[in-house]
C-alpha cells in the first residue's frame, strides 16, 4: 500500500497522549519502586494480548490488576488505588500543539484505545484540548484489544472512512505493526520505546517526536 495522506488520524492514548506519571507516582506512595510502572504495564498487555487471542476478553482494568497482583504485594484495595490513578492522566507538552496542527489543516483527529472508558475523554479535558479530538473510541465497545484487525477496521467504521484514508499515531511498534496490517497507514515515534522493532513491517512514518511524526502524515500526497 502507497500511504496516502489521511482523512481521519487515530491516536494511541496510553504514552502516546497521556502522561502515565500519576500511575507511577500512585505506585511509589503504595511504597512500591517507580520502574514497577514498566514492568506492570508490559504484563498488563500481555494478559491482554493472551486473553484476545486464545478467544476470550478481559478488561484494560482487570488485567493491570492481575499484573499489578503478580509483581507486587500490594492488597486489592491497595491495588485499586493505583488503577484509579489512571483517572488523573493529563496530555503529554508536545500534544496539543500536534493536534492544533492536524485541525488547522482540516485532518479529524480521535483517540483509539483498549483502555478503559473514560481516561481518554478526562486526560483530553484535563489538558484543555478535548474540542481539538471528535471523539474517543475504547474498543471495550467490541470487546477487543489491539493489535487485533478488527479493533482498526471497527474504528475506521465508527468513523465512516475506508482504512487506507485513516492513520494511527502511536509510540508502540506493535500497535503501528496492528494498523497497517489492517490497511491503516501507520506513524511510529519514540516515547517509551526507543527503537521500532525490526521484526515488523517497517512504519509507514518513522519519525522523531510526536509532531513530526504528524507533520510527515500531512505531507503525504493526496
Amino acid at each position: 500500500m502507497t500511504p496516502s495522506r489521511p482523512d481521519v488520524v487515530a491516536f494511541d492514548v496510553n504514552e502516546t497522549l497521556l502522561d502515565l506519571s500519576p500511575v507511577r507516582a500512585a505506585l511509589v506512595e503504595a511504597g512500591q519502586p517507580a520502574s514497577l510502572l514498566g514492568t506492570v504495564f508490559a504484563r498488563t498487555l500481555l494478559t491482554g494480548f493472551a486473553a484476545a487471542t486464545t478467544g476470550t476478553w478481559c478488561r484494560f482494568r482487570d488485567a493491570f490488576d492481575a499484573a499489578l497482583a503478580q509483581e507486587s504485594d500490594l492488597s486489592p484495595a491497595a491495588r485499586a488505588t493505583v488503577a484509579d490513578a489512571f483517572g488523573e492522566l493529563a496530555p503529554h507538552p508536545d500534544v496539543e500543539p500536534a493536534l492544533r496542527r492536524l485541525t488547522a489543516a482540516g485532518v479529524r483527529a480521535v483517540a483509539l484505545t483498549h483502555g478503559s472508558p473514560g481516561v481518554a475523554e478526562a486526560g483530553l479535558s484535563r489538558g484543555g484540548i478535548t474540542p481539538l479530538v471528535e471523539r474517543c473510541l475504547s474498543s471495550e465497545a467490541i470487546r477487543a484489544w489491539k493489535p487485533a484487525r478488527e479493533v482498526y477496521l471497527w474504528a475506521a467504521g465508527v468513523c465512516d472512512v475506508p482504512p487506507q484514508r485513516m492513520a494511527l499515531v502511536a509510540a508502540h511498534g506493535w500497535d503501528v505493526q496492528g494498523a497497517q496490517r489492517a490497511g491503516l497507514t501507520g506513524a511510529w515515534f519514540p516515547r517509551g520505546e526507543r527503537t521500532y522493532p525490526a521484526v515488523y513491517d517497517p512504519p509507514h512514518v518513522l519519525a522523531g517526536d510526536l509532531g513530526a511524526a504528524v507533520d510527515a502524515l500531512l505531507a503525504l500526497p493526496a
